[in-house]
């Protein structure tokens, strides 16, 4: 799922939103890596949910890039109301993506509805923003090449697909590019 299709999807939310009466959200726990399944075939029955994105660098083979994933893995929202002309739970629970709605024994977890209307809030802020998989000064390992098993200091990416890493070469440090790719967390 694209941002443009979930930014449709949480303006069809907010109408929704806005015409439900006496509403409380809960929380969806989605079957592992099917967030977006949960949240199109929740918001396809009619559902207003609420699925909290963020946008981090990823390693794939070809090197990184960068991925929408769920803020919260496994978890969405869901806006329930309640009186006489609620909608029954039973579709929530046998809907595709979907494991179960959070519970405390038998009482589903209700949230605040000021706790999701700020997640709302702050994710038209985070969502152009990138959570970097390297920060400056961190120690990575080379995983790939001439180098590879060497440790080295992160410096800053270089172009898109590369990174600058500083590496102990005979008791001096050089400025060696890698693909980025080839790096890999320490510690």
């Amino acid at each position: 799922m694209d941002l443009a299709e979930t930014q449709t999807l949480y303006q069809a939310a907010d109408k929704a939103n806005s015409e439900a009466t006496s509403a409380q959200w809960y929380v969806v726990h989605s079957k592992p890596r099917q967030e977006a399944r949960a949240l199109a075939n929740l918001t396809q029955q009619g559902y207003d949910c609420y699925l909290p994105l963020r946008r981090t660098e990823k390693i794939y083979k070809r090197g990184l890039a960068i991925v929408q994933e769920p803020l919260f893995p496994r978890y969405l929202f869901i806006l329930l109301a309640s009186g006489p002309d609620a909608r029954g739970w039973s579709p929530i629970r046998s809907t595709l993506g979907v494991s179960r709605l959070v519970s405390f024994g038998n009482i589903p977890a209700k949230l605040p509805l000021t706790l999701v209307e700020a997640l709302r809030e702050q994710s038209v802020y985070t969502v152009q923003q990138v959570e970097r998989l390297f920060a400056a000064g961190e120690t990575v390992k080379i995983a790939d090449g001439a180098f590879a098993g060497m440790a080295g200091i992160y410096q800053m990416p270089s172009g898109e697909q590369r990174a600058m890493v500083l590496i102990d070469i005979l008791s001096k440090f050089c400025r060696v590019e890698f693909p980025a790719g080839s790096l890999r967390k320490t510690g």
